[in-house]
């Protein structure tokens, strides 16, 4: 089957892939008669009368959905661990071999990013090649000791907070690591020794959260929930900022971009409503903290948030209200920067490594993008 190319406008040929998503032999073969399908998001998800709550892959986006085990030989300079914390969430750790100053600093801490996927709090998983393909990379590219990323609880079965929970876990398993407490927890290797090189390069006063899409609501919330804690619950690990890659936020009134932009491989309205729908706590619309940005930000105004980075794509539905929220946030004295990728790239644009490899454009927003991370790191 020749390459597919994905472009970020969606054709007809992409609608005719949502429609017709069917799911996997595998999966088909768990259905159960008498049952009956209650809620669904085309190609994606299904529930059903009985409860039960079934993930699709649809055709065609294979690519994107595949697992990455973890390795241990470097690949491209980085290493890939999964690893079980003592806190009830399990994390992925992208590790570079050694810092580009090592010959001549060797002692040299790095700054730490937590990762926090999307998926609309109800799909996806930190080990998808969609994020691996990204986030690989970034590990080598960026002058960080590691990525951390949170294998997320998800909706419906498990609705917010739930995974404001495991960021939060996530943060306590790194103050840990970084007192030597209970940090060899089981994994797919050797933990100990991979833990503990981790630990020996990374600056825990510097660590940055960054989430793409749901994700980066995550990253806010996050935060927020880090900076309601009493002093020093976390020390020595402190939230040094912030990314918010394409962020969710959204309101029951449609903005304008939800409007007029079309919809992309990666969102289309109704995977914002219905998945936000399941992933919110029931009976809470996305008038909330959770997604409306005024909303979200008046909830963190006596509260301690770090520096902010947020990402925004000028043809992504959620153009308008991502923007609206780095106002709102400027308003009630939140330090945050905005920075938009102009022309037709639409949300996520970054994760589609096809797209990347064949869409000029495409490339070099990514770039662009990759930049404004490391820069706005370097500055904090």
């Amino acid at each position: 089957m020749a390459k597919m190319v994905f472009q970020q406008s969606l054709s007809s040929l992409l609608l005719a892939f949502l429609v017709l998503a069917t799911p996997t032999m595998a999966q088909s073969s768990s259905a159960t008669p008498n049952r009956t399908v209650v809620e669904e998001v085309t190609g994606w998800l299904r529930i059903y009368s009985d409860g039960t709550v079934e993930r699709l892959t649809p055709p065609g986006a294979e690519p994107f959905t595949a697992i990455v085990p973890p390795y241990t030989s470097p690949r491209n300079g980085v290493t890939v661990h999964d690893i079980t914390t003592d806190h009830g969430v399990d994390v992925r750790l992208y590790l570079p071999e050694a810092a580009p100053a090592a010959a001549t600093s060797p002692h040299r801490s790095r700054p730490v990013l937590v990762h926090l996927h999307g998926g609309g709090f109800c799909l996806s998983r930190p080990n998808w090649a969609l994020y691996h393909n990204f986030y690989a990379p970034l590990a080598a590219e960026l002058d960080v000791a590691g990525i951390v990323s949170v294998y997320l609880p998800l909706a419906p079965e498990h609705r917010l907070p739930a995974a404001i929970d495991a960021g939060h876990a996530a943060l306590l398993w790194l103050r840990d690591v970084s007192c030597g407490w209970n940090i060899y927890g089981a994994g797919d290797d050797d933990s100990s020794t991979v833990v503990g090189r981790f630990r020996d390069g990374a600056d825990f006063s510097r660590v940055f959260l960054i989430g793409d899409s749901s994700g980066g609501n995550l990253v806010h919330l996050v935060a927020a929930r880090a900076g309601e804690d009493e002093p020093g619950v976390l020390h020595p690990v402190k939230l040094a900022g912030g990314v918010l890659l394409h962020p969710g936020f959204a309101r029951e009134k449609k903005s304008r971009s939800e409007i007029e932009n079309p919809p992309s491989l990666f969102l289309t309205p109704e995977m914002i409503d219905k998945l936000l729908a399941l992933g919110l706590p029931v009976g809470v619309n996305k008038d909330s903290v959770y997604t409306s940005p005024e909303l979200a930000a008046k909830a963190v105004v006596h509260i301690r948030m770090p520096p902010l980075l947020l990402m925004a794509a000028e043809k992504d539905l959620l153009h308008d209200p991502q923007v609206d929220y780095g106002k709102a946030m400027e308003h009630v004295g939140k330090k945050v920067k905005t920075v938009v990728s102009r022309g037709n790239v639409a949300h996520i644009f970054y994760l589609n490594i096809f797209a990347v490899k064949t869409d000029q454009l495409t490339a070099v927003r990514t770039k662009e993008l990759v930049h404004t991370v490391r820069s706005f790191i370097d500055r904090h």
